[in-house]
């Protein structure tokens, strides 16, 4: 696999194309990671082991680990506090037919259908079909603890924060990154946040869904700055 050059200014720290993701740091200090998120990305499949299975509905079955899993973001420092920002471009659709649905999704919302609870340790959430959406986990399989309070962004007054913190286990709605002012978003990181996935919002099996969203995730945490994470750290992490 050849090393992928960058702008001047960037230091490529890890390219990963069995990912698709990118991890790099800026002349600023900031981690930028680059990824991709396919449409079958099932957010309630974040930090399960291979053959788990979520979102059923019959006759299409279950979405399962790791066919379906979300996009776990590589790379990140992920310090409780920190801002973390997105920008996201591309289009999913959760059925067949229409044009692909932009990051904020269609504005249609729903939730998991799984009667109104989350699934597998991770809390339901009401948003857009097709939206992109985060979820930050612990270092723990998230089934073996309760489901957190469901989140609610069926209205676009609840898009159109400029800061949200969301809990371990709580999907929350990304979107494109941008309120519909333009203005950048940014969504803290939890207390005892060591992973984050991305994914894609629907109603039950993924596994049909088509397109995908480039995401970049932006966070401040440099490789000055203590406790960010150096080449060999990223090596023993995510190998």
């Amino acid at each position: 696999m050849k090393a992928q050059g960058c702008a001047l200014g960037w230091r490529t720290i890890l390219i990963a194309a069995a990912l698709q993701a990118a991890v790099m740091i800026s002349a600023s200090g900031q981690i930028i990671v680059q990824l991709v998120v396919p449409g079958t990305s099932d957010p309630w499949l974040a930090g399960m082991p291979d053959g788990s299975i979520a979102s059923c509905w019959e006759p299409q079955g279950c979405d399962t680990a790791p066919t379906h899993s979300p996009q776990q973001v590589i790379g990140l420092c992920l310090r409780a506090g920190e801002p973390l920002t997105f920008q996201a471009t591309g289009g999913v659709l959760h059925y067949d037919g229409w044009p692909p649905h932009p990051p904020d999704g269609d504005g249609v919302t729903n939730h998991n259908w799984d009667d109104d609870y989350g699934e597998n340790g991770i809390a339901d959430v009401q948003a857009p079909y097709d939206c992109l959406l985060g979820v930050f986990l612990d270092d723990t399989q998230p089934d073996q603890s309760p489901d957190p309070p469901n989140l609610n962004f069926s209205t676009p007054e609840s898009r159109d924060y400029l800061t949200f913190l969301p809990l371990l286990k709580q999907p929350f709605f990304i979107g494109d990154g941008l309120t519909s002012q333009g203005e950048e978003q940014h969504v803290i990181v939890p207390e005892g946040a060591t992973r984050l996935f991305l994914g894609t919002m629907d109603s039950s099996t993924w596994v049909d869904n088509i397109g995908q969203f480039e995401v970049t995730v932006i966070e401040p945490c440099g490789p000055s700055a203590a406790g960010s994470p150096t080449w060999g750290a990223v090596k023993a992490r995510y190998r």
